[in-house]
């Protein structure tokens, strides 16, 4: 399999500064770029298998790009926990989209955003006047809307912050896959691919999440009531957008309630609604159905619905 590039972006914040990671894939001045972002815990290498499917299919050179967000993967850490919140992923993806259009002009601008980088995404495309290169033309909102159910996000704050200790890379895909159950089937070697760039190896020769754990503590400061007061705002941000939209829905998700997913259909740039069978939160966009209908949404081709349960 073909490596992406491994490039890197400065932030200044006042929660910190340091380097935050992206990975290339494509034709480096390519005018069209497809920017693909990772959810809570995860790092742009989630995206491989989509990445290499719409260079190899693309008529016309591309761009896909894939960000660590800071506190993961190969990026730095922030000094304040504070710092990891949507606005400052926001800032963060404005100077990442600065540095790719002054390296090439960026003509043609494309997102896909899982869970969490699904709603930067929406942050992104739904305020006026932010300065973005082009506009957003296409947004991929995978597993992820205005509306989050609150059983969910406890969920995921009872395993958040724990990046464990383990003997070998299999015990550590082992206990991921515990709490990923969701994201549907996946074959042993389709796990252990998603897994690896997760860990990092340390001195003792165990794994650990490459994460930081301090993740945790401006999640921990959500409650029901300030989840359910930012449903508001979150509506008003997607009522913004102006790109055309594909939400990708595991049938089964537990955070993307499939009422909210047939409103956004309704309101807004209402969006077309596709779901996959015995997949909950959140599809990984690496089986054939599910990269089948993400690359046909982005290149423009027509897409048929394969024999999966895609709906």
């Amino acid at each position: 399999m073909p490596e992406p590039l491994l490039r890197y972006v400065p932030r200044e914040r006042a929660a910190g500064s340091g380097r935050m990671a992206y990975w290339q894939w494509g034709q480096a001045d390519a005018a069209h770029v497809i920017l693909c972002a990772h959810g809570l815990t995860r790092q742009g290498r989630d995206f491989d298998v989509l990445a290499q499917a719409l260079v190899s299919r693309a008529a016309q050179p591309l761009r896909v790009v894939c960000p660590d967000m800071l506190g993961r993967g190969q990026s730095d850490w922030l000094r304040d926990p504070m710092g990891y919140q949507l606005p400052d992923y926001v800032a963060d993806m404005l100077a990442l989209l600065a540095q790719l259009h002054a390296e090439s002009p960026v003509a043609t601008l494309d997102w896909v955003g899982t869970s969490m980088g699904g709603l930067i995404g929406m942050a992104l495309c739904g305020t006026p006047q932010l300065p973005l290169p082009a506009p957003v033309r296409r947004l991929v909102l995978n597993d992820v809307g205005p509306v989050m159910q609150w059983q969910a996000l406890q969920r995921i704050g009872a395993y958040l912050g724990n990046t464990g200790h383990f003997t070998s890379m299999e015990e550590a895909a082992d206990a991921l896959w515990a709490v990923s159950r969701g994201f549907g089937p996946h074959t042993r070697e389709q796990w252990l691919a998603l897994s690896r760039p997760l860990l990092k190896q340390l001195v003792d020769g165990a794994y650990t999440l490459r994460y930081d754990p301090a993740l945790a503590v401006p999640f921990a400061a959500v409650t029901a009531e300030s989840a359910s007061k930012g449903e508001a705002v979150l509506w008003r941000l997607y009522d913004n957008i102006r790109a055309r939209v594909l939400v990708t829905r595991g049938a089964d998700s537990d955070l993307l309630s499939r009422d909210t997913a047939l409103a956004m259909t309704q309101r807004g740039p209402r969006a077309r609604l596709i779901e996959f069978e015995g997949v909950g939160h959140a599809p990984t966009l690496s089986a054939d159905d599910q990269v089948a209908a993400v690359v046909s949404f982005l290149l423009e081709e027509t897409f048929e619905e394969p024999d999966s349960g895609v709906r």
